[in-house]
């Protein structure tokens, strides 16, 4: 047997010192000064914490493995990181809900777009893609805003339903908006894709805009046709629908087990719009997505998408398909950042530190981008591992 020798230091050590190079990175982007430009909470005494600090060491809670107030502790013991980022002492569980407890919805109304705004106001990007989704976070308590809603995956359980919109090329998120969990999909999405357009985007131009099927409504059909945007946006299977699905006659084979077809219908007495309908045989694609509409017609699968683009068939349906990318982005959220976890009892306080999480993701994937060449499509759990 070899005998391993034991020895302990007064050195300090920690086991993030690769978190220098992301100070030197965030530093770089010159967020945390444009933070002091916007109505942050600050402290009332002069022994409080600067409100751009509490962000910063909340962002660097969660880049190094936290996913609850409670972990963010964890890193008051750790004096070399402290020393890396400059500060004397970082924030107690405490300080992180005092903190959050002050933003209302008028707070979050205006800082949040205008902090998004700058973030892409920084990046050399144009005629961009957005992707509008929605997600169910679970909720095990009774929170403000938590209630019992639409959650395929625990059903019965309160949650939240928040809105996201994410930019195709750069895999980040351009806005996130927290709803009450019994929400219906449709709700606030105008709005919500109105603050996106008008003020975090303002200053890029939309190429296209893809949504999945709770944005389905002719409100939001109208809205974009009036503002001369391009979309693709998944349906919803309504009995007119289905019954318009089963008269088409026509369909072209695209691969073994996908045909494609169109038709041109009205939603709720809207304008004639051009529909891509998607067929798929279960027996040669068993993981084929979509729905069984037809008991005349088993073991087929369809899924349906409105356009007011006038490409091909397989073109449109191969572009929206690739919208599945922000499907991995928010499993990213929910697994490495925390998303589902930091709650607070104060619906709008949750709302800050949610859309503050979506900071943290964005700054980690330009990081990634600009500094870790090989390793720019990684995980953050990835990212720690390196």
């Amino acid at each position: 047997m070899v005998n391993l020798p034991i020895a302990y230091s007064n050195k300090k050590v920690t086991p993030f010192g690769g978190m220098s190079l992301m100070k030197r990175f965030v530093d770089k982007t010159g967020i945390r000064e444009y933070l002091g430009q916007l109505d942050i909470p600050q402290p009332g005494s002069n022994r409080g914490y600067p409100g751009e600090q509490i962000i910063e060491a909340f962002w660097l809670s969660i880049w190094t493995g936290a996913s609850r107030y409670i972990h963010c502790d964890w890193l008051r013991y750790d004096k070399v990181l402290q020393s890396i980022f400059g500060w004397e002492q970082m924030p107690s569980q405490s300080t992180y809900s005092r903190f959050f407890g002050k933003f209302s919805q008028k707070r979050n109304t205006e800082v949040f777009p205008k902090l998004q705004h700058w973030f892409y106001d920084q990046i050399s990007i144009d005629n961009i893609t957005v992707d509008f989704d929605s997600t169910v976070i679970t909720r095990y308590g009774n929170q403000e805003g938590s209630a019992k809603g639409y959650n395929p995956n625990k059903r019965g359980r309160n949650s939240h339903h928040p809105l996201m919109a994410f930019v195709g090329q750069t895999r980040m998120v351009a806005n996130a908006w927290l709803r009450p969990g019994d929400t219906a999909d449709s709700s606030s999405c105008k709005a919500f894709m109105q603050e996106t357009f008008d003020e975090v985007l303002r200053d890029k131009k939309v190429g296209l805009v893809r949504a999945d099927s709770g944005f389905y409504t002719e409100e939001l059909m109208s809205y974009l046709e009036a503002e001369h945007y391009k979309y693709i946006m998944a349906v919803k299977m309504y009995p007119n629908i289905k019954s318009t699905v089963w008269g088409l006659k026509e369909w072209v084979d695209l691969s073994k087990g996908i045909q494609l077809s169109e038709m041109i219908f009205s939603h709720e007495k809207g304008k004639p719009r051009r529909y891509i309908v998607v067929r798929k045989q279960v027996d040669i694609r068993p993981n084929a997505t979509g729905k069984e509409l037809f008991e005349d017609m088993p073991g087929y699968r369809f899924s349906c998408y409105v356009t007011n683009l006038e490409l091909p068939l397989d073109q449109i349906w191969n572009i929206y398909n690739s919208r599945a990318d922000c499907e991995n982005r928010i499993k990213e959220l929910k697994a490495d950042f925390g998303l589902e976890n930091f709650c607070l009892q104060d619906f709008w306080a949750t709302e800050a530190s949610f859309r503050f999480i979506m900071v943290a993701y964005n700054l980690m994937s330009l990081f990634r981008h600009f500094a870790l060449n090989h390793h720019n499509r990684a995980t953050l759990k990835t990212l720690r591992f390196h």
